[in-house]
This record gives structure tokens, C-alpha cells and sequence, in this order.
């Protein structure tokens, strides 16, 4: 049997009608050499019924494993030779993977895509034009709120965001997948900071294009989002920033956070705010290995790191994106895998 040029993995978890919405949106892909697995993290509303009226691959977790390792255990079940990973509140154009694989050819150096996401309850908005990551250790959606209009050209994003992000699987696995110990938010982040670290880039495609509703499961508020959301960006903090940019802006991310703190309080989100914040930096001792690992293979200087990061706080404040222009003239390694940033950049700092 003839691999499919790619997988698309869908973790559902009580998703309700989104996930056969969704299904419905792949059905209509004007490109179809793909295989969609749907990983079930034991809903208890029925939802993966969907999955099986779809014929599409169903792998029953039989727990909540939560989004990252859901993710992981469809991997190893995948034959594509790129990851697609979709959230089941995210439905896509049907040019979507069409576009995705076009931008796969056109740009061979990159080691992952991103989607231009619109806002599924108002299309004329933009959801997420790249993900972005503060100095501060803030991630977020480029461009979200914005007008449609200002969606930009393709661009080198900082991440893809795994509501609609595609990920060559040979780099997937040397990166060795989403750390399952975030369960749900900013795994993807995570897992795209550690991929510029190896030397890897993103591209932001703005032509594939997928109508997200953005927690539409979980709730954008709910207790659940604004605490994993904010433990796990302390975590992919401090796990990925080199020690000569995570250090010095140490006093300068404490007063951020506690700024956070106060505005969580004003919006009724300060408890579970507070509870992010208590076992995040109560978790750093935990992920020190992980920390030590991933700084050792590093082949981006922190010089080169910083160039990535958004240091103004307007442009945080304003959800602006981060896109830098591509250099597409820039070859494949001999190996066919993605070509890292230029010499000057892969040299550690001392």
C-alpha cells in the first residue's frame, strides 16, 4: 500500500458536532493523498461517534491524555511523510491541504507549516497569523482581532500554532514530539521554540486557510485554559531560553507576571492565574534535565534567538505579528531535510 504524503491527527475530546463539522471540511479537500486519524481522549458525549460514520482511522485512548501525548500516540500510528495536526474546532478551506503542500514545495528548507487562521464566528477577522513569542515569555497568535485585510504574505513565523500546523515527521521525532508533562496549551509553542533551537524554520502560509473557533471546547476563560495556558508558558520559558537571555530577564518576567496577576483578579481569572503561576515556577526544579538536554543540543546562539523574539511590549499589547520576510533561495541539505539558519547563526554563545 502507497503511503500518503501526509497524516492529519485530530485529538477529540467531547468536541460535540465540531468534530464531524470538521471531518466534513476534509472531505471536501481538493487534494486528497492524505489519511486522517482521530484520537478520542475518552469523550463522554458521543462525539467520536463521527470519526467512525467518517471511515477515517479512530484510536480510542481510552483516558484523557490530554493534547500532547493524544498527539504523540496518533504519530506513532501515522504513514505520511508530514504530520498535519487540526484541532476539531478548526475547519478547513478545501484548497487547505492543497496549500499546504504547496507551500511545502516552494519553501523545501522549512521544516513546518502554518495555517492563516480566520475567525470562525466573524471570517472577516484573523485568528492567528503565526505564533509569536515575548521576551517576556508571552506567546501569542500574530495578529489576533485584527481585520482580515491585514493578513500578511508568507513569512517566517517564530511557530506554527497546532490548531492547523503541518510538521515534517522526521523532524517531529528527532524533536522527540509534544511534551506530554503541558497535557493541553502551548505544547505547540514549545515544541516550535525547541525546533529553532535544532536549527529549524517555520513558515506562515497565508493561503492556507482554516476558520477556527479558538477553545471553542475548553472556553477561552474557563479556569482550565488560563491555567495550563500560563503554567506552561513558565515552562517553555524556562526549558528553552538560553541561559544569557532567561537569566538577566528574570526580574523583568516576575514583575510581568504579577502585572498579569492583578488584571486576572480585575477579570475574574486571578485564582486559577495564581495557580499557573504557583506551579509553574513551583515546576522549574522538575524540568531541569529537560532543561540542560535541550540547551546542550542547541545550534542557535542566543544573539540569533533574540533576533526571533518580540521585545516590545506594544507590539505584545497589540497582538501585532512577527513574520520575517523568506529567503527562499536558501538550498536543501544534501540529506533533503530542512536547511538550518545561516554559519553565523548556528554557533553557540560562549
Amino acid at each position: 500500500m502507497t503511503a500518503p504524503a501526509a497524516t492529519v491527527l485530530i485529538v477529540n475530546y467531547d468536541s460535540g458536532d465540531r468534530l464531524a463539522k470538521c471531518l466534513a471540511h476534509l472531505e471536501r479537500q481538493t487534494r486528497r493523498d492524505f489519511e486522517t486519524i482521530v484520537v478520542d481522549n475518552q469523550s463522554t458525549d458521543g462525539s467520536q461517534a463521527a470519526a467512525r460514520r467518517a471511515g477515517v482511522v479512530l484510536i480510542e485512548a481510552g483516558a484523557n491524555l490530554g493534547f500532547a501525548a493524544a498527539n504523540n500516540l496518533g504519530a506513532k500510528r501515522a504513514r505520511g511523510e508530514w504530520l498535519v495536526f487540526l484541532n476539531p474546532d478548526a475547519y478547513p478551506a478545501p484548497d487547505w491541504f492543497e496549500k499546504l503542500m504547496e507551500g511545502a514545495a516552494r519553501y523545501p528548507w522549512a521544516d513546518a507549516f502554518g495555517s492563516a487562521q480566520l475567525d470562525a464566528a466573524d471570517p472577516g477577522r484573523i485568528d492567528g497569523a503565526g505564533d509569536v513569542f515575548h521576551v517576556l515569555g508571552v506567546p501569542y497568535r500574530g495578529h489576533f482581532g485584527w481585520p482580515a485585510e491585514k493578513l500578511p504574505a508568507d513569512g517566517e513565523c517564530f511557530a506554527p500554532c497546532a490548531a492547523a500546523a503541518m510538521y515534517r515527521r522526521t523532524r517531529f521525532d528527532a524533536l522527540g514530539g509534544f511534551d506530554e508533562s503541558f497535557f493541553c496549551y502551548g505544547e505547540d509553542v514549545d515544541l516550535g521554540f525547541r525546533l529553532r533551537l535544532a536549527g529549524g524554520r517555520c513558515v506562515q502560509l497565508s493561503h492556507a486557510r482554516v476558520l477556527h473557533e479558538g477553545s471553542g471546547v475548553t472556553g477561552r476563560r474557563s479556569d482550565f485554559t488560563v491555567y495550563h495556558g500560563n503554567r506552561n508558558r513558565i515552562w517553555t520559558t524556562y526549558k528553552n531560553m538560553p541561559g544569557a537571555l532567561y537569566w538577566p530577564l528574570m526580574p523583568l518576567r516576575i514583575a510581568a507576571d504579577l502585572c498579569f496577576l492583578a488584571r486576572a483578579y480585575s477579570v475574574g481569572t486571578g485564582p486559577s492565574y495564581a495557580r499557573a503561576l504557583r506551579d509553574g515556577y513551583g515546576g522549574l526544579a522538575a524540568l531541569k534535565e529537560k532543561r540542560r538536554a535541550i540547551q546542550k543540543a542547541r545550534r542557535v546562539s542566543a544573539f540569533a534567538l533574540a533576533r526571533m523574539l518580540v521585545w516590545s511590549p506594544v507590539r505584545m499589547l497589540r497582538r501585532e505579528g512577527a513574520l520575517r520576510p523568506l529567503r527562499a533561495a536558501i538550498g536543501r541539505h544534501e540529506s533533503g531535510t530542512a536547511n538550518p539558519l545561516p554559519e553565523r547563526s548556528r554557533a553557540k554563545a560562549p
